[in-house]
């Protein structure tokens, strides 16, 4: 008996938003700027399938011109949507030459849309014999499911695919037939499509009424059986209800008909394929298409022999070798043919790539290589190490190179006092103030090289720092550098430890000749980086930025991560266990609230309790895409105000995350060596320049809470001879702007040392200075920093207690008051629109590829950056100017005071007692005069045995 062959048809644009959305807080942006994360997600989704599945036939369909039927009979019918993302119609026409590249058949009809397409050849490839399995996150598709039509919803967010025939279509919907869906989403409506649905019919009504009417038709015909007002509701919305479900029915009649031949999958064009790739810059892709579809000692068949259909289930048809041979589709072909020719590779390895690269030992091979190092203006080096974390890690090696293709690996003793030895003879190379020294997040080695007395001077290189300044939306490893500018792969970790996990060995395990050729590549291909890097820094003219601000910043950053902070663990501890106390009788209150116990971090379950059973705030609630209603932040917060159950909500979602985020989670992060916290600063993460701490994060621990704030309280001083002190600038962003800007009105009140808050309340509600209420004094805070994010009148209403229209004038008085402020807005985003970027005050560029999107919400989005990326970026660049300058005095003359964290427009000291009153005016100096504004810088400092007394 012959197996049952199988259709795979794929819902482009479901799976294209999908993946687009996948990627939203972290875009996947290559060197040329483009934002290719929709393309990549529909990409893993196709591999996905073509890798697990092995399809015999597969094709993709699109929408074209949305639904021409469905529009006529109901013209609102997804009129509501946005407009799609600019990212989404530039992958499209990519995605549609990677199927054409890959021979995969594309659906598409204009006028209708891809379900119907969809609908319609799978029911036509039932009647062929073919098991069909459409592929998509929607559910409307399971009113199609059959004893031979199933439902395969990808893989997302570590969940795995599901695949849904008639027994889980039934339990899924409640239903006796998977056609019943039709009639369910016609009931509850579809927010998502703008299909109505049934008023006051949410999904547990629609079950309950399928389960008792069978149909729409039915439930119609019997309303008399209804009470109350579901009764009302339904009889009054008869035909919008069967109106619902025409709109809801897939076709099944549309003009396309099922090619066998054409749909069959087949050989890929390679050059096509790998051109595209390479365009995108998909690296990783390009592998995992290599491991499917080419294949050393394999060669393209046409097809002609009956043979071929032995394959079907091993791999894509076309796929067998000269000699018929077995095939493991994701191994290698199993052959001993390797005469066929390669496929050309875009990018160089270490296998056939010329290189020299020497293992140092021996006296005289040391001597050796210590007198060539001196005898050079710029080295590259690279430590290799036992593990990530600097402060425990130990040296295992340290790699140098100076000329392309060439340099030497000097391996260390596992003896401690042997490695330290061996270190200290090559302290008059690493403290040559003379030699520049470049590496790869250069900030980790100066780390390790402190652990053995070595102190790096001269001028320094990080490539990942000069690549952040010269494109800050891409991402930054090395690997990723190296294949986007050098077209080289470099040689893996994993190919030398093994992946993460219980087996992965150390680096002190591996070969000496393998970990040569890794460590030395590593060093040989950052000094590469470093050659091009050091042009495009002056083409970007963000030279004196890297050399002034970022590159400087890395010793203080070191010396800061080094020394840590102290935490009070049992202050915590206690903390917990008020913590727990509090959150679990807040829940109670909530149940009792409600009215039932439920699962309050189920967004679901929270969503029905709120919107179904207590009716909060209407009946036209948001939902989400999978059609639950949306229970974030934002949506709760609007409704706070009017009912309790909410603002308790919100109250609980703070506690359980602070417990959970800080409270819990910080005692475990005290280092058992030095008994302190040590967090990591990163500089190539936000591309406002903002520096991003992490292990723990204290950039967002929560200030305007009274929890949130206790939690500084752990954070204390060395002891009793040291206290904490902290310094901050006072309404930083308001001065930059009304500098930047030229507002005089602005400026004059910050020269005349005025309350800025008090100053705006009187302008914009024509009052004298000393009559300004409380509550004026709060909306006018309110709009000064809100104008810095573009902060709109629906906006100001919803912070505030005015109304819209209040909210519109009191923006229109603001805008009169500082008639300059709305010009340079306008200025910043005329800019932005003629440059593509815009930049700080000491020229750090942050790049807007949205800034001429036709889409309103996209391009609204750059426009606010345009406004905000300057003032935001130009506080970071004038605190790390004063971070350096601090460090240098504290380090030149030898002060016992130590600076240990950075967070946003803080810096927080560990200061002797002995140095207490002399350090305060050299901090308040030296972040006064970090940079000259028209405005002048305001530093408040306080201190206190804990971080919160000093605030």
């Amino acid at each position: 008996m012959s197996q049952q062959k199988r259709l795979f048809l794929l819902d482009a644009y479901a799976l294209i938003f999908r993946g687009y959305y996948a990627f939203i807080k972290n875009p996947r942006i290559n060197s040329k700027g483009m934002d290719t994360s929709a393309i990549m997600g529909f990409m893993n989704s196709l591999m996905d399938v073509i890798k697990r599945e092995k399809p015999d036939h597969l094709a993709v369909a699109f929408d074209n011109g949305g639904s021409q039927l469905r529009n006529e009979i109901y013209p609102e019918y997804k009129a509501h949507r946005d407009a799609t993302p600019e990212a989404i119609k530039i992958a499209v026409p990519y995605i549609q030459e990677l199927l054409k590249a890959m021979h995969i058949p594309i659906i598409e009809v204009k006028g209708y849309e891809a379900d119907d397409l969809i609908g319609t050849i799978a029911k036509q490839a039932e009647k062929e014999n073919y098991q069909v399995f459409m592929v998509t996150p929607d559910k409307d598709f399971a009113q199609l499911v059959s004893e031979n039509i199933f439902m395969y919803k990808p893989a997302r967010m570590g969940n795995g695919i599901e695949i849904w025939g008639i027994p889980e279509v039934l339990e899924k919907f409640q239903v006796e037939r998977p056609e019943q869906v039709i009639d369910f989403l016609g009931m509850m409506g579809d927010a998502a499509d703008n299909i109505p649905g049934l008023p006051g019919v949410g999904e547990v009504t629609a079950k309950k009424l399928l389960k008792e009417f069978g149909s729409m038709e039915n439930l119609l015909a019997n309303t008399d059986k209804l009470k109350g007002k579901m009764k009302e509701n339904i009889e009054a919305n008869k035909e919008k209800g069967l109106l619902s479900k025409t709109l809801a029915t897939i076709l099944l009649d549309c003009p396309v008909v099922f090619d066998e031949t054409d749909y069959e999958l087949s050989t890929p064009d390679v050059e096509k394929t790998d051109a595209l790739f390479n365009e995108l810059e998909f690296r990783r892709m390009a592998e995992q298409f290599d491991a499917i579809f080419k294949k050393e000692g394999t060669t393209v068949t046409n097809n002609t022999v009956d043979d071929a259909k032995l394959y079907k289930k091993q791999l894509p048809k076309a796929l067998g070798t000269k000699n018929e041979d077995q095939f493991d589709l994701f191994g290698s072909a199993i052959s001993d043919d390797h005469s066929e020719e390669k496929h050309h590779k875009y990018f160089n390895t270490l296998e056939d790539t010329p290189h020299s690269y020497q293992i140092i030992q021996g006296d005289l091979g040391l001597k050796l290589l210590l007198q060539n190092l001196l005898k050079q203006p710029s080295v590259c080096f690279d430590t290799e190490t036992t593990g990530l974390d600097a402060l425990h890690a130990e040296l295992v090696g340290i790699s140098f190179s100076y000329e392309k293709g060439k340099g030497f690996y000097l391996p260390f003793p596992e003896n401690q006092t042997e490695a330290k030895a061996l270190a200290e003879k090559f302290i008059p190379f690493f403290e040559n103030e003379t030699i520049e020294k470049i590496g790869q997040n250069i900030k980790y080695d100066l780390k390790i090289l402190s652990n053995y007395n070595i102190n790096v001077e001269g001028k320094l290189f990080d490539t990942m720092i000069a690549h952040y300044l010269i494109n800050p939306d891409m991402r930054h490893n090395m690997d990723i550098l190296s294949e986007t500018y050098l077209k080289y792969t470099p040689k893996s970790i994993e190919e030398l430890i093994g992946k993460k996990g219980k087996n992965q060995k150390s680096m002190r395990e591996v070969e000496l000749e393998d970990i040569k050729e890794y460590a030395v590549e590593d060093a040989d291909v950052t000094l590469q980086l470093k050659e091009l890097f050091s042009v495009e820094l002056d083409k970007t003219e963000t030279k004196k930025l890297f050399d002034e601000i970022e590159i400087p910043l890395v010793k203080v950053l070191a010396d800061m991560e080094r020394e840590g902070i102290n935490l009070d663990v049992p202050f915590l501890k206690s903390m917990s266990v008020e913590m727990a106390a509090e959150s679990n009788a807040l829940e109670q209150k909530i149940y009792e609230t409600a009215g039932e116990k439920f699962n309050l971090a189920s967004p679901k379950q929270l969503g029905d309790i709120l919107f179904d059973k207590l009716k909060i705030g209407g009946t036209k609630q948001k939902k989400t895409k999978t059609g639950q209603y949306a229970t974030g932040e934002e949506v709760l917060s609007y409704l706070a105000n009017d009912n309790e159950i909410v603002r308790d909500i919100l109250e609980w979602r703070q506690m359980v995350k602070l417990q959970s985020t800080y409270i819990d989670a910080l005692p475990n992060q005290v280092d058992a060596k030095t008994g302190r916290v040590h967090t990591d600063y990163m500089q190539t993460v936000a591309a406002t320049g903002r520096l991003s701490s992490n292990n723990p994060n204290l950039q967002n621990i929560p200030i305007r809470t009274e929890r949130g704030r206790l939690i500084r309280k752990a954070f204390i001083a060395r002891d009793e001879n040291h206290t904490l002190v902290s310094a901050d600038y006072s309404q930083i962003e308001l001065r930059i702007i009304a500098a930047l800007s030229g507002e005089e009105n602005m400026i004059k009140a910050f020269q005349n040392h005025e309350d800025i808050h008090r100053s705006t309340a009187s302008k914009v509600f024509n009052v004298p200075l000393e009559e300004v209420t409380r509550e004026q004094r709060s909306h006018a805070k309110t709009v000064n920093f809100g104008i810095i994010y573009g902060v709109s009148a629906f906006g100001l209403s919803n912070q505030t207690n005015l109304s819209r229209s209040e909210s519109a004038d009191l923006i229109d008085a603001y805008y009169k008051s500082y008639p300059r402020l709305k010009s340079y807005i306008g200025e910043q985003i005329d800019f932005a629109r003629d440059h593509g970027y815009v930049q700080t005050v000491l020229g750090r560029r942050r790049y807007l590829k949205d800034i001429n999107s036709q889409n309103a919400i996209v391009r609204g989005g750059a426009e606010r950056n345009a406004v905000n990326a300057p003032i935001q970026g130009s506080a970071a660049d004038i605190i790390k100017i004063a971070m350096i300058n601090i460090h240098k005095k504290l380090t030149s003359e030898n002060w016992k005071s130590k600076m240990l964290l950075q967070v946003h427009d803080e810096l927080v000291f560990d200061v002797h007692n002995s140095e207490l009153e002399k350090i305060q005016p050299m901090i308040k100096h030296e972040m006064e005069n970090a940079f000259k504004l028209t405005v002048p810088l305001d530093v408040e400092i306080g201190m206190g045995q804990n971080w919160l007394e000093a605030h």
